[in-house]
């Protein structure tokens, strides 16, 4: 490691020891992520990052341990479900990741009338026809991060059709199970709304939202890196984006008082409504370097989640 802050496999005696857990690739964290040590050393808290699939780790060595850019699980995910069950005292909890990490949980949610993105799944083997225009459609896999194999398509487009044919067809040979979406135009205009969420005292409170820009402007045509380039501004959430979320939480399998953080995810529907487009429970960006504070309040979760633990 290169910031002294961050040491590895070494702890202070007396100290809670807590691992920020990563990948290979930011193996000295993510830049935002990076903006909590200072608020951790400050509450005496001793961090270290650690790669998830690096076999020298001793996670039982840690106080808690907490999932922040393992970027580069989703070609691996059982994998990486069964390495989170060897985790004592991960955040988020291991069952959460493993609900989480499969966006087939969308339907769940929908089922308990929480308002969302309407998504169809195509299982491996699955015939599959384009929907019918007008309009655009998303297709992506139920496993991925970072909007990896992930493309949108104009349903009036025959060529469109058929690469939207030929994507589905490519995760099917791969097992994955495809969902399709239809494109919410308002992300073009209004942006999507990721709303942040961190541990206080009486549970899960609102730290900060942020608005993110469209990102899709076509087919699957692969991405480079782990994750598309985003861009990102800060952003006051309404009470109708505020309740969704709420209604959203109410639905995490065992609660939401056992969350370390969690990031909802909206869009404006047809109508203008809030909906819901993603829930992000295991390695969100949670773009701290976007509201004044962000660092401290996931400082003090980190802090109530130890206290709760001890």
């Amino acid at each position: 490691m290169t910031d002294d802050t961050v040491t590895h496999h070494q702890s202070t005696r007396g100290k809670p020891r807590v691992a920020l857990v990563t990948c290979a690739r930011f193996a000295d964290l993510y830049p935002d992520d990076r903006l909590v040590l200072a608020p951790l050393a400050a509450r005496d808290v001793t961090v270290e990052a650690a790669v998830w699939d690096d076999p020298r780790v001793d996670w039982g060595s840690y106080d808690l341990v907490v999932l922040r850019s393992p970027w580069d699980y989703a070609p691996r995910r059982d994998e990486f479900v069964t390495w989170a069950r060897t985790v004592p005292t991960l955040a988020n909890p291991a069952d959460v990741v493993e609900w989480n990490t499969d966006k087939r949980y969308l339907g769940e949610l929908a089922a308990a009338e929480v308002p969302t993105v309407p998504t169809s799944w195509v299982a491996p083997g699955d015939a599959w026809v384009p929907p019918p225009p007008p309009g655009e459609y998303v297709v992506k896999p139920t496993v991925s991060a970072g909007s990896q194999d992930t493309g949108r398509y104009d349903a009036a487009d025959p060529g469109h059709g058929d690469l939207a044919v030929a994507h589905v067809r490519r995760l099917s040979a791969a097992g994955r199970v495809a969902m399709v979406q239809p494109y919410l135009d308002a992300v073009d205009t209004a942006g999507e709304t990721a709303l942040l969420f961190v541990a206080g005292p009486d549970g899960l409170t609102f730290s900060h939202a942020i608005r993110k820009g469209a990102m899709l402007d076509g087919p699957d045509l692969g991405v480079e890196g782990l994750f598309r380039p985003e861009e990102i501004s800060p952003r006051n959430p309404t009470d109708a984006q505020l309740a969704v979320a709420a209604r959203v939480l109410a639905e995490v399998p065992g609660g939401p008082q056992r969350l370390l953080y969690a990031r909802v995810d909206l869009l404006p529907g047809p109508d203008g409504e809030p909906v819901l487009i993603e829930l992000e429970l295991t390695e969100p960006s949670l773009f701290l370097g976007h509201a004044d504070g962000a660092p401290e309040r996931l400082a003090d979760a980190v802090l109530t989640h130890l206290t709760h633990r001890s």
